[in-house]
């Protein structure tokens, strides 16, 4: 009678969680880039009261007889599909329109990982997200022959700054990542033959994680790479296998929260709570019936 008691427990905590995880899926439906997420269940523990008995020439075989001890949390996955984008007119703001995520560099130096592109660039010209981490990608971009922008080395934090003599305006975040402003002169000699053109200043790196379900997440939403995430590389959105998806300005990913769904599991979750305060209801008349056998 006890086991059905400790069961009704376990039932009531699984189906809490739950609940927390609806809770916070409904609470960023609206949150750019948000990734919902959802919970698995699975039984625990099983008391053996038959082992199973193999059949002989003159009897046949048993089968077991086991009682169970309750249900728990099995896992609290992240469900990364991706969702429609939102337009903001801002030409800083990105959305990642396929696989991977923006990089970017705390104060302490960690890298992290997002799908919030809204970006925008600091007093000393650093390229930042909401949360005043530096992005990374490349400072110096080149092109190939036909006209795809090449890089070399490693990524690091991007930044535009003007000049004494040089004054950039309309800075864009492309397709391809690349970084484009029109070149302004504001020196006292002859102008160069840049002056008045746009110029390519950097690149958005992107990253391609070959897991994204052992991204562990942080908060402010941020992605850390957990020990399952295999190797990261880091990419040029949209190129040939590169595996990453081209960037659209303008835009911000919208949070794939399914309104619908999460109403329809929080009614299973509340109905599968209600039952698991049932069964410790019934045990405890059960026990008072059995406690009230003498009188």
């Amino acid at each position: 009678m006890m086991k059905a008691l400790y069961s009704g427990v376990s039932g009531m905590r699984s189906h809490q969680t739950k609940m927390d995880v609806i809770g916070n899926n409904i609470a960023n439906v609206n949150t750019n880039g948000y990734k919902s997420q959802r919970v698995t269940f699975r039984d625990v523990y099983y008391q053996q009261l038959r082992n199973p008995g193999e059949a002989s020439a003159d009897r046949g075989g048993t089968n077991p007889s086991q009682v169970g001890y309750g249900a728990q949390v099995g896992s609290v996955d992240t469900i990364h599909t991706i969702s429609g984008w939102a337009p903001t007119n801002k030409p800083t703001d990105v959305f990642i329109n396929g696989e991977g995520y923006f990089v970017v560099e705390t104060s302490s130096g960690e890298q992290l990982f997002t799908r919030l592109g809204a970006l925008g660039f600091d007093s000393s010209g650093n390229l930042v997200d909401v949360n005043g981490s530096r992005v990374l990608g490349w400072n110096t971009v080149t092109k190939d022959a036909n006209g795809n922008p090449t890089v070399t080395g490693d990524p690091a934090p991007v930044t535009v700054k003007d000049t004494a003599d040089t004054k950039y305006t309309n800075i864009t975040i492309n397709p391809d990542g690349t970084i484009t402003a029109i070149y302004n002169y504001k020196g006292t000699g002859t102008p160069p033959a840049e002056d008045g053109t746009i110029v390519t200043l950097g690149l958005v790196t992107v990253a391609n994680v070959p897991n994204q379900d052992a991204l562990i997440l942080e908060g402010n939403s941020y992605y850390r790479a957990g020990n399952n995430t295999g190797d990261i590389t880091y990419e040029i959105p949209g190129s040939k296998g590169s595996g990453t998806g081209a960037l659209v300005t303008g835009a911000l990913e919208m949070s794939n929260v399914d309104l619908a769904n999460e109403f329809s599991d929080m009614i299973v979750t509340q109905r599968g709570f209600q039952a698991n305060t049932k069964i410790i209801s019934v045990v405890d008349q059960m026990l008072e019936e059995l406690v009230n056998l003498k009188r």
